[in-house]
């Protein structure tokens, strides 16, 4: 399988991104009928602004007070990988799966550059943005939390 980069011209045509790309469109014959599948590369910017989403939603969540009796003498820290996961899977964005005892696991989908193109990723980051309102920062209005957010970006 061949991958190449392309950048769209304004007539419509696609033309090979980078050097390795135009060396592999040369092994083409011209006027060869040839398939390609297309994905939109993600926008690196769009990335840090989801994490800084989930950052700030973060820094202002505090975890509610650990009541199950089995865990007496437990005291759980928050952590930053196990938030963003959360994050994921309320946004819906996960899989789920039996375990060998009959209940489900859920697991947060890799919102990596390989696993999630940028319409995803754009669904991905609507739909965090509403838990985070929802869950974690309700008393925020959402324009005031689309501000914090950018301003955050500013300084990143």
């Amino acid at each position: 399988m061949t991958d190449l980069t392309c950048i769209k011209l304004p007539n419509g045509t696609f033309m090979p991104a980078d050097e390795a790309s135009r060396e592999e469109a040369a092994k083409f014959k011209s006027g060869q009928p040839t398939r390609f599948k297309a994905t939109r590369q993600r926008n690196y910017q769009f990335h840090k602004k989801w994490f800084a989403l989930v950052g700030f939603a973060y820094d202002h969540w505090e975890p509610a007070t650990l009541q199950d009796p089995k865990f007496e003498g437990v005291k759980p820290e928050k952590n930053f990988d196990r938030f963003r996961k959360d994050m994921i899977i309320l946004a819906g964005f996960y899989d789920a799966t039996y375990r060998v005892d009959g209940s489900v696991r859920i697991e947060a989908k890799s919102i990596s550059f390989a696993a999630m193109d940028q319409d995803e990723f754009d669904e991905l980051y609507r739909k965090t943005f509403t838990a985070v309102h929802k869950h974690i920062l309700p008393h925020y209005q959402e324009q005031e939390l689309h501000d914090v957010i950018n301003q955050l970006l500013e300084f990143a």
